[in-house]
């Protein structure tokens, strides 16, 4: 596995990592989830990220029996909603998360995405206090435009922003206007959700589906694993976090992370999929 720096923290994080939006859903899936994320982990996708939101919680309940005895190696990162962003919100919904993962600390916290009910300064605060506490490492954001981003770091303070989670892929490059650069300058983390598309990957017969497969085709991989690297080959700022519950496509997520593609691969890539011509307003799912 590769691995990247958190932010300017030193704190090293695997490249590819596995998400968990969904599970937790279905009760009848939750033991293929748990060994999904055992297998992971055992491929060096230590990295998981969850959610408050995810399933009302059931999510972090499933990442908290598929880290139990392993806590040590894994880097948990979960979300608060914007319904709870506010001071005293941050702080409980922080507790309630530490509970159903099971664990005396979180490793990055963000919020989920902007709050229209409580203002930013009251959530970054409550961030600065947990991380005080000890309760959390490091902090970060969640679908924030540039703009939130440096308004985020300012009320931080002397608490650095390590991260903003977007949805960017192959067939969404808008991160890469102006949130890529901004993080690429003031040492931010990229994380980068949904990044097969979340459920809009690329048709078979399409023209972009043909160059796609003509990539896997010469580095000797599935269309997604070229998607995850692509991403990977885009910035040293880009980690991801696909989901996966299937052994399968768990295993080749994981190799992912060591596929080389070749000047002529990206830019066969960046002709078939290009960058939007704006990034407003900021695509979300």
């Amino acid at each position: 596995m590769v691995f990247r720096q958190l932010g300017r923290t030193g704190q090293q994080i695997p490249a590819i990592g596995q998400g968990t939006w969904r599970m937790g859903e279905r009760r009848t899936e939750d033991r293929q989830a748990i060994e999904a994320l055992r297998l992971g982990i055992e491929l060096g996708m230590t990295l998981i990220d969850t959610a408050e939101m995810y399933a009302s919680g059931r999510a972090e309940e499933l990442v908290a029996q598929a880290v139990a005895g392993v806590r040590e190696k894994v880097f948990l990162v979960t979300k608060v909603l914007p319904d709870h962003a506010s001071y005293e919100g941050v702080l409980q919904a922080a507790r309630d998360s530490l509970r159903r993962l099971r664990t005396e600390w979180i490793d990055l916290y963000l919020l989920h995405w902007p709050s229209d009910r409580y203002p930013l300064s009251e959530t970054m605060r409550a961030m600065a206090q947990l991380v005080r506490d000890g309760l959390v490492r490091y902090v970060g954001v969640s679908n924030f435009s540039a703009a939130q981003v440096d308004e985020a770091r300012q009320l931080l303070g002397e608490v650095p922003l390590v991260c903003n989670q977007v949805f960017y892929w192959l067939g969404q490059r808008a991160a890469e206007l102006r949130l890529l650069p901004q993080c690429e300058k003031e040492g931010i983390t990229l994380m980068a959700y949904s990044p097969l598309g979340g459920g809009r990957f690329v048709r078979p017969g399409t023209r972009r589906a043909q160059v796609l497969e003509r990539v896997a085709r010469r580095v000797g991989a599935t269309p997604h694993q070229v998607a995850l690297a692509w991403l990977l080959h885009r910035s040293p700022a880009v980690v991801t976090i696909p989901k996966a519950v299937r052994p399968e496509h768990v295993r080749q997520n994981a190799r992912a992370a060591d596929l080389a593609l070749s000047p002529q691969d990206l830019q066969e890539l960046d002709q078939a999929f290009p960058v939007p011509a704006t990034d407003e307003p900021l695509p979300v799912l």
